[in-house]
């Protein structure tokens, strides 16, 4: 989800469901120890729960990133053992880590012995035409010696070589079989299932055998999946959302992101996908992505978008320039 789940695009989810816990796009050590923090780590106070995914295979450089999650506030630290991307490989993290499970151990204690939020894992079942469900069992097996108690699987293999990371969340096949199958070994761990879990449905279905489901492009380009979560998976009173309400708060946090110098375009195009399957969508993604109206008053787009100030190529010239569900038990 890197350039996706940023700290505006958490608000929008927030808005949705107050008790999914949300994570960060991945973020490398090098970019927190190297780079600019602030940029990196700062977010809403509206965000909580929130965990920060790092990047990384040096257990001391971690270790201070970790503290770095805990002086920033965040709930929860996770060390992606997932991607399969070729910068991420470069940099010897990501899925290849699946292949030193020591190295994982060691990095996993480091933080441990320096945090008091939980230290997880994400990880994909299998390493390139390793498809044996051994393989994913002993990597979990050793990990979990080192103090780690939460794991976020994503049930395919990661192919390091001959395919895109586009291509490595469609081509291995899901094998929800092996997910099923640890939490039964280790039934004392909380195993999340993540891959290819699309709807309501299918997550009542996983939660029958795992603690919990992640899902991540699906609740990107359709939000609006997440607007019942709160009273179908956490008790809570249905809170009544409205897609007009969502977008209208949507809007005044535009206006005050725009009053600090951002551009609030940077906030819109996490929304687009509100409306999607309903009449007039389309339209709506159209005018918040049409590039004449930056610079206007987001208010005033919003208008637009809705029909009320006239047709889509309506003139902007007058406008005026503007400031993981878990299951509960």
């Amino acid at each position: 989800m890197m350039d996706w789940t940023d700290r505006h695009c958490r608000y929008f989810h927030r808005l949705l469901t107050r008790h999914t816990l949300l994570y960060t796009e991945m973020v490398t050590t090098g970019a927190l120890l190297h780079g600019n923090v602030p940029r990196h780590l700062d977010f809403n106070g509206e965000e909580h729960p929130v965990a920060l995914q790092l990047g990384g295979s040096e257990p001391e450089d971690l270790a201070k990133c970790a503290k770095l999650a805990v002086q920033w506030g965040y709930d929860e630290v996770n060390l992606n053992c997932g991607c399969p991307s070729e910068r991420v490989q470069r940099g010897a993290f990501g899925a290849c880590l699946m292949n030193e499970p020591g190295l994982v151990a060691d990095s996993v204690k480091a933080m441990r012995d320096v945090v008091d939020i939980p230290v997880t894992v994400k990880h994909r079942i299998g390493i390139d035409k390793t498809e044996h469900y051994g393989f994913v069992r002993d990597f979990i097996g050793t990990i979990a010696e080192a103090g780690c108690e939460v794991f976020l699987v994503h049930a395919r293999n990661a192919w390091l070589k001959g395919l895109s990371p586009k291509e490595n969340r469609e081509v291995p096949p899901l094998r929800y079989e092996f997910v099923h199958q640890l939490k039964r070994e280790f039934p004392h761990l909380t195993i999340v299932l993540n891959g290819g879990v699309a709807t309501t449905a299918e997550i009542d279905t996983q939660l029958a055998h795992v603690d919990g489901v992640m899902l991540g492009r699906e609740a990107y380009h359709n939000p609006w999946l997440m607007a019942d979560w709160d009273s179908r998976y956490f008790g809570e009173p249905d809170a009544g959302h409205t897609r007009e309400a969502i977008e209208a708060q949507m809007v005044e946090y535009m206006v005050r992101v725009a009053a600090t110098g951002e551009p609030w375009q940077r906030v819109s195009r996490h929304m687009l996908g509100l409306w999607n399957g309903l009449p007039g969508a389309r339209k709506r993604r159209q005018v918040w992505s049409d590039s004449k109206y930056r610079g206007a008053d987001p208010r005033e787009v919003a208008r637009i978008a809705r029909g009320a100030s006239g047709p889509v190529d309506a003139d902007p010239g007058g406008l005026q320039l503007g400031v993981l569900v878990e299951r509960v038990e």
